[in-house]
Order: C-alpha cells, then structure tokens, then sequence
C-alpha cells in the first residue's frame, strides 16, 4: 500500500435515505449491525503483510475476490479482549481503498471531477472474535445493479478460511454539484478503472 492511503472518501455513511430513489429491494438488516463508535486512532499505513489477490491471475473459472491481509493491534482492542466494533468499518475501507487504487483508479481524479463514493448503509455481521496478533485476509467483492446504487461485501478470513467476520455497504457516488446520486455510477467507475474487473465491473468495449 502507499504511503498515502487515505480512508476518508469511503467514511461518508451520512446520506439521507430520500436522495437514494432506486436502492437494492432484497437488502436484510441484521440485528448484528455494529453498536460501538469507531476509534478516532488512525490505522498505519504499513498494515498490509501480504500484496493483494488479483483475481485475474487466478486460474479458477470464479476469480479470487480481492484482498489484503492485516494484523490486530494491541490500541485496537476493547475492554472485552476483542477487535474494537469500529475497526471493522476501518479494516473494510482499507481493504476498498487498497481495490480501488489495484484498479487503477484515482480516488483525488475522481474528486476532483465532481464525484464522490458514500455508504448509504453498513451492516456487521460477527462470526468469531479477532484477538490481538491475529492476522485476518479482508476481501472485496463489488455487486452492481442498474439504479444508483451497489453493494460491495468484505469477509474476514482467518489464513486458515475461517469466516470471522462481514462488513457490507449499500454505496452510490454522489455528484459534489447537485449533492444528488449520479445515476450509473458503474460507467463513471468502468470508464476510470485500468482493471475493472477488480471491481466487478466488465471492461470498456473498444470504440
């Protein structure tokens, strides 16, 4: 990862739920969804021990989601002995972050156009504790509709598989202009990606 990895494009959970006009119908709430407030600590930027799958090297017929592979910290744990709810939401926009750059998407380009990714909704699903020195693989796997709006899922991998946790968001790009959802935001990510079936996404047809 760069020494600049930046989360805050992917923090924004704040839209009101009237600008979304064409939001996924089979979405599920989860009583799991996460109750603590995330640490105001900032994760280091060398928290990536291994480089991150490519899934169009895989030889499988499905590729490989994306990943990145992170340790828990000592400062990171709560008085349980356990991953602080709050790094969940970190350790997915990490993992988001370090996609879309492997993409070959500029996250400062795509700003400076007038777009901005936002969260519209984040459910956590816990499956088994994360104590400290324990290293977890997050994935990212993107979803993508015909409205405004897409999902993109994180799990939490012990190296072993073991699923420890999920973290899924409902997410759209806003227009900085109207301050409304653009209304394909997979043509503005395909059009942007050098690889963007990182991010589920079919590449351009040539013109």
């Amino acid at each position: 990862m760069a020494d600049d990895h930046t989360r805050e494009p992917f923090n924004d959970h704040a839209m009101p739920d009237d600008r979304v006009t064409e939001p996924f119908s089979d979405r599920s709430t989860s009583d799991d969804r996460m109750t603590e407030p995330s640490s105001d600590r900032s994760t280091s930027d060398n928290r990536v021990t291994e480089p991150a799958t490519d899934p169009s090297t895989s030889d499988d017929h499905t590729p490989e989601p994306f990943s990145v592979r992170l340790e828990v910290r000592g400062y990171e744990i709560d008085p349980q002995l356990h991953l602080n709810g709050g790094y969940y939401v970190q350790y997915a926009d990490h993992a988001r972050f370090a996609c879309v750059r492997a993409a070959g998407v500029s996250v400062e380009d795509l700003l400076a156009g007038g777009l901005g990714p936002v969260n519209l909704e984040t459910v956590i699903k816990y499956h088994r504790e994360l104590r400290v020195g324990d290293q977890v693989d997050v994935t990212c796997a993107w979803e993508w509709g015909t409205g405004k709006t897409y999902r993109v899922r994180h799990r939490f991998l012990l190296p072993d598989g073991t699923l420890a946790a999920q973290v899924e968001h409902v997410s759209g790009l806003l227009d900085l202009g109207t301050r409304r959802l653009v209304a394909r935001p997979d043509r503005a990510w395909r059009i942007r990606a050098g690889k963007p079936e990182l991010l589920g996404l079919a590449s351009p047809e040539p013109a």
